[in-house]
């Protein structure tokens, strides 16, 4: 019974020197896979080489508003090409989205729904991106209907807003939040959605778990995510194996792997 995760960043920097030992560790804790999302035109162009050397990486492209100073016009037009040239690489869309901390919401929603069009061409999912922003991003939908669904990476909003995702084909992305007591809203939200509208994710080298504050986050706290929804569905020892597989189809459905 195996693992993915769904969402880290194992090109960034902070493993540089230890990145070879981690995917090691990581696949002898039975986490197999990682989705790594692109956040910029420069290192979406550097994700279809990393991926190449292994073979457990798979990879989105996209433009995350974090960036947005670094984002210009012509971009859009140079993500579009990447993407068809390398499609066969390709698991998503993303990460995009748009982000309420961020100036300039009206070039942010431009770029988040060009890719949401780009994803649509491809037949690929969506990685998406938010922060106090569930409003404009159920605009952007209205306006350009996701086709192919997607994961609203590190969920944390309402049973309402939660189910009108799922509606739309979204899946929500679950990592180090729901192990912090203070996040009691969205671990009650979490509890309540059925296994299969889930994905396992770290965020890595971001969202560090409860306890670990002020430490790089790694794919190797996966599990103790896991073990965490575990407990907040009640989840006995003789169903967690269920659990595990329901999760680990969940991920692989979405990403076609």
């Amino acid at each position: 019974m195996a693992f993915i995760d769904s969402h880290c960043h194992l090109d960034f920097a902070e493993f540089d020197a230890t990145r070879e030992q981690l995917i090691r560790q990581s696949l002898e804790l039975g986490i197999n896979h990682f989705i790594v999302p692109g956040v910029s035109l420069a290192q979406s162009y550097s994700l279809t080489s990393f991926a190449k050397q292994y073979p457990s990486v798979y990879i989105a492209i996209g433009l995350h508003p974090y960036f947005m100073a670094e984002h210009r016009d012509e971009h859009l037009d140079e993500l579009n090409k990447l993407a068809h040239k390398h499609k066969d690489q390709l698991v998503a869309i993303g990460e995009c989205g748009i982000d309420r901390s961020i100036e300039n919401i009206a070039k942010q929603t431009q770029i988040f729904e060009y890719q949401i069009e780009l994803a649509n061409q491809l037949e690929l999912p969506l990685i998406v991106h938010h922060r106090q922003s569930h409003d404009l991003i159920a605009q952007s939908f209205k306006r350009c209907k996701p086709k192919y669904g997607g994961v609203i990476h590190a969920f944390s909003g309402s049973l309402q807003q939660a189910n009108s995702y799922i509606k739309l084909g979204f899946k929500l992305g679950v990592g180090g939040v729901i192990t912090y007591e203070r996040a009691q809203k969205t671990r009650h939200v979490i509890a309540q959605i059925a296994p299969e509208h889930l994905l396992l994710e770290t965020d890595a080298p971001s969202m560090p778990l409860a306890g670990f504050q002020g430490q790089h986050n790694t794919p190797l706290q996966l599990p103790l995510v896991f073990d965490k929804l575990c407990q907040l569905k009640q989840v006995t020892s003789l169903n967690r194996n269920d659990l595990k597989q329901r999760l680990y189809d969940s991920c692989s459905a979405l990403f076609r792997i």
